[in-house]
């Protein structure tokens, strides 16, 4: 089967394939690990590497380690992007804010530069060293993390979360990239669906270790430190979850670099396809890429907006703190969102052992519309025991469909553009819903309803964007399908 027209790419290409004269030599072992320091495992290899073709496989322990760093990498990730939410009422208080510019810190100032160097990373990534890649780039957001205690104003604030989102730019296609070296194609899903796991986990328990650390230093309304003299709890709680991330950095010294699979052959280990190249396969294939892109991104606008604002919506409806908010939230995702996970697994399973070619994008779709109402109806809620069960609900309900979504883009992507492909992916979904999301909530509170009517906003913008994104996800479900069966060509 040729390749679609206008991709730019042979048939050979895509489908990852060479002539069997261009195998080679299997590589020594040695080349799988290296020194942390030299910034670079690999040497010049041969197609037998491309191909993987006598190449041994990373050990089980060697494996299983690598996951447990990057669990423990998007955990500390986790927690510094996401204690800025639990922090906004007294940052918002000390720094006198309003809802819009703290809008702004939450999602632009994080977006823009890890939308602007997604793509030269992940070309990058493709190339490189990527464990050297993760330890820079956790170094990085942890000192940024660290350096917005000593924010003064918006504009301080502001830089620190660009240096946040640049460091984080490149950890989840470096991770993609990686672990699919680490696992053979049987082994895989299990691997996928442990390191989700682990996302979860640190999601949750970033709100729990965050609360824990709000509490802590929360009594006074200041605090004395050497060097620095005077400063506020919130700046304190910066530090304090900041730095555990250096930590982390230093563990990839033992994270082995894996010898890479699945490359393009007759150019060598570091061929990366053009961009130009890239982009022709997409748009030939628009329909089934523009309603995974624009469907997931306008959802992601919505979940972006209703997670950034909900403990502000506890606190200024039901006078809670940030670490009660915190302490709660965080022990209900961190119960019931594995559960969600693990049916959402079986239901995919089952959905293509009955046949459905477009499980991935089917059960993606069922989620968002399942979870609409219950998004709208949070902040709603007359009391915090019925919006805390609503969130309950919603925290099974949006992880269920995490490893379809990530599956669905997979599968109908050629190997040798993956990389480059999410890249785009999330350059969308970032700039539409992490980035606007918290924005446009706050745009109606401060214009529309006033701040002490955020619940509105935040339900009015579930309602206007949540049906559209959910709309044109499932409108993608035919053209995926006629995509997934032309895939099947490439194996």
């Amino acid at each position: 089967m040729t390749a679609p027209v206008g991709s730019g790419l042979s048939s050979e290409v895509v489908r990852g394939r060479a002539p069997a004269a261009q195998a080679a030599a299997s590589v020594p072992s040695s080349t799988i690990a290296g020194d942390c320091a030299s910034g670079s495992t690999q040497a010049t290899v041969t197609s037998a590497e491309i191909r993987g073709a006598q190449i041994p496989w990373p050990s089980a322990g060697q494996a299983w380690w690598s996951v447990f760093v990057f669990g423990l990498t998007f955990m500390v990730g986790y927690l510094d992007r996401g204690v800025l939410t639990l922090l906004v009422e007294p940052i918002k208080r000390d720094l006198h804010l309003t809802d819009t510019e703290l809008s702004l810190v939450i999602g632009f100032a994080f977006v823009v530069f890890y939308v602007l160097l997604g793509l030269p990373l992940a070309r990058r990534i493709d190339t490189g060293s990527r464990r050297l890649i993760l330890a820079l780039c956790v170094t990085i957001w942890s000192i940024c993390t660290a350096l917005c205690g000593l924010a003064q104003n918006f504009i301080q604030l502001a830089l620190c979360r660009f240096g946040m989102g640049a460091g984080d730019a490149a950890t989840s296609p470096a991770v993609s990239s990686m672990i699919s070296d680490l696992f053979p194609k049987e082994r895989l899903p299990r691997a996928m669906s442990l390191l989700a796991l682990a996302y979860i986990a640190g999601n949750s328990l970033s709100m729990l270790i965050g609360a824990a650390v709000i509490h802590s230093v929360s009594k006074p309304h200041t605090l004395h430190l050497p060097v620095l003299g005077d400063v506020f709890p919130w700046q304190l709680t910066f530090f304090i979850v900041g730095l555990p991330g250096l930590l982390v950095a230093f563990l990839y010294c033992f994270v082995p670099e894996p010898v890479r699979r699945g490359r393009l052959p007759g150019q060598g280990p570091v061929a990366a396809i053009p961009v130009a190249e890239v982009l022709g396969f997409m748009r030939s294939n628009w329909t089934v890429y523009l309603p995974m892109f624009l469907g997931l991104a306008l959802h992601g606008m919505v979940v972006a907006g209703n997670q950034s604002w909900t403990p502000a919506v506890f606190s200024r409806n039901y006078g809670w703190s940030s670490a009660e908010f915190g302490s709660v939230a965080g022990t209900i995702s961190l119960v019931l969102s594995p559960i969600g996970l693990l049916a959402g697994i079986r239901i995919n399973e089952s959905l293509f052992r009955r046949g459905y070619q477009d499980a991935n994008v089917r059960l993606t779709a069922t989620c968002q519309w399942l979870g609409l109402p219950t998004l709208a109806l949070i902040p709603l809620m007359p009391t915090p025991q019925w919006a805390l069960a609503l969130f309950g609900w919603k925290a099974l309900i949006e992880v269920a469909a995490i490893g379809s979504q990530a599956a669905a883009l997979m599968v109908v992507t050629p190997n040798q553009m993956r990389g480059q492909v999410v890249a785009f992916y999330l350059f969308v979904f970032n700039v539409i819903g992490y980035g606007l999301g918290p924005t446009v909530v706050a745009l109606f509170t401060d214009h529309v309803f006033g701040e002490s009517q955020l619940r509105y906003a935040m339900a009015t913008v579930v309602v206007l964007l949540g049906p559209a994104g959910a709309l044109i996800t499932t409108l993608g479900l035919r053209p995926y399908r006629r995509a997934f069966a032309r895939a099947q060509s490439w194996d």
